[in-house]
């Protein structure tokens, strides 16, 4: 029997980590990224202990731990500085998208990834074995498979790395709109937002410290509406595969998207250990229920996040929430440990 062969459309964090687990297992793997190279500017990502497991079983995670560093309590507040409660930051590791993209091509022999290569599901499926579809919220892979609809939440995000240290991140949220901080390995700041789609950043002018001096000192801002994906019938048609944002894109409330998308990817290389037929299907069966519950979780955040009335009644009940349950940081603790372990 001859090596089986994968493409992979999409190089980022899903599907690199996908190439990775297949080659690990024998495969052969090209991956297809429309990207001339690595990013080498990005913002933080907070990657859960289950992503740094699925890391630990590409033989990965002790490289990720080195490049970044433990995420920070931080604090949840109101815009005039009032505590509503503390985020316990647990085991939740914290590195820019650059670090760990870099971790996971490290792993792959020069070549297997095509930087500055288009492909689409016609032009890859004829001669390999599985098509993985890591090609984004925008995915031609999924399109060509089903007909999902990209939703908007309502919601715009704003996001931006500055060279402002603080010493610890955490959430203020006002009336239909928040701002957070995410201190990063390297002493800047990582900054993000939500608001209204009419509204701009001078709504957290007037917002407590450090906010201002963040804004102040941003420089190159990205603005874009906060989609997320209809659900999906499944993950899986014939021999493709979908991963990450292709297959479940939601809010960024929770903080899972590159968690997930790491987690698809070595479990899709798992399955495909045997037989392909049988492991596409074992894939779809344990990734599809646990990621829709939480891109369900994600978007009841941010519409919270987004109420303009009630927030005293808000903030009293994300108050005792927080005070229950003190090890929730991202508010995704418990479903992690629920819903993902199987």
């Amino acid at each position: 029997m001859g090596r089986r062969r994968a493409v992979v459309i999409g190089g980022g964090v899903g599907g690199l980590a996908a190439a990775v687990g297949l080659r690990r297992r024998g495969w052969d793997v090209v991956v297809h990224e429309r990207s001339a190279a690595l990013p080498d500017v990005g913002t933080g990502l907070g990657i859960w202990p289950d992503a740094l497991r699925a890391l630990d079983r590409l033989g990965l995670g002790d490289a990720a731990r080195r490049v970044g560093r433990r995420q920070p309590d931080g604090t949840l507040r109101k815009p005039d500085g009032t505590v509503i409660g503390a985020l316990d930051a647990g085991s939740v590791h914290l590195l820019t998208r650059p670090a760990l993209l870099g971790v996971l091509a490290g792993a792959l022999p020069d070549g297997v990834i095509r930087f500055g290569a288009t492909a689409d599901l016609a032009g890859c499926a004829d001669g390999c074995d599985v098509v993985v579809g890591a090609d984004g919220i925008h995915s031609g892979v999924r399109g060509a498979l089903f007909d999902a609809e990209v939703r908007r939440s309502g919601a715009v995000g704003w996001r931006g790395t500055v060279d402002v240290p603080v010493a610890a991140g955490g959430e203020t949220w006002g009336r239909g709109v928040k701002f957070g901080l995410t201190p990063q390995a390297d002493g800047r700041t990582n900054w993000y937002a939500m608001t209204g789609p009419d509204d701009d950043l001078d709504v957290f002018a007037d917002w407590h410290d450090p906010i201002p001096r963040v804004l102040a000192a941003a420089g190159d801002v990205l603005r874009h509406d906060l989609l997320h994906l209809a659900p999906l019938p499944s993950y899986v048609q014939g021999r493709v595969a979908l991963l990450g944002d292709a297959a479940h894109a939601m809010t960024p409330d929770l903080g899972q998207g590159a968690c997930q998308a790491i987690i698809d990817g070595v479990v899709l290389a798992e399955c495909l250990a045997g037989d392909v037929d049988a492991g596409l299907r074992a894939y779809d069966a344990q990734r599809r229920r646990a990621t829709r519950l939480l891109a369900r979780r994600s978007l009841q955040l941010n519409r919270l996040a987004r109420v303009r009335r009630g927030t005293a009644v808000r903030d009293a009940v994300l108050r005792v929430a927080l005070a229950l349950r003190p090890r929730s940081p991202s508010w995704s603790a418990d479903l992690e440990r629920d819903e993902l372990a199987g």
